[in-house]
């Protein structure tokens, strides 16, 4: 199982994942050689500090800042963390593949909690934050284990 199936799978709650989509990553970025080539980026997944750590080098805003920002809008962020859908595509005219490409992503899970409630009490949640090439941020959670795709 990859690093990226056990964090979707709620086994790894003390890691975040980083995904820079290759249109906003430097060729050189030294973030290259510690995480993972995807089709259309790099893809790092580092236990939280580091992980924060390296989202502020790698964006130059703070995880945690960036996340509160993007919880304002709601959209839908690839299960694979390495793509989305922008809530504002529609809003701006043009052709949503040219204008709407994700410039990177924040994630990170949060262990099920009862007391709550909501998607908190159903098991583990998955917190997925994304800045797209307008500009715009936006988030997705869900339930672990609830998607497929």
């Amino acid at each position: 199982m990859s690093n990226l199936d056990e964090f979707l799978a709620g086994e790894r709650l003390d890691d975040v994942v980083f995904y820079l989509s290759d249109a906003y990553l430097d060729d050189d970025s030294r973030l290259r050689s510690v995480g993972t080539e995807t089709a259309d980026g790099v893809r790092l997944i580092l236990d939280g500090e580091t992980g924060r750590s390296a989202f502020e080098a790698g964006t130059g805003m703070g995880a945690m800042e960036f996340a509160k920002t993007a919880m304002g809008a709601e959209g839908v962020i690839a299960r694979s963390l390495d793509d989305g859908e922008c809530p504002f595509a529609d809003d701006a005219g043009g052709d949503p593949e040219d204008d709407h490409g994700v410039n990177f992503v924040f994630a990170f899970a949060e262990a099920q909690n009862e007391e709550v409630g909501g998607l908190y009490a159903e098991g583990d949640v998955v917190h997925a934050y994304a800045h797209c090439t307008c500009g715009e941020s936006y988030s997705h959670k869900w339930v672990v284990g609830d998607r497929d795709d």
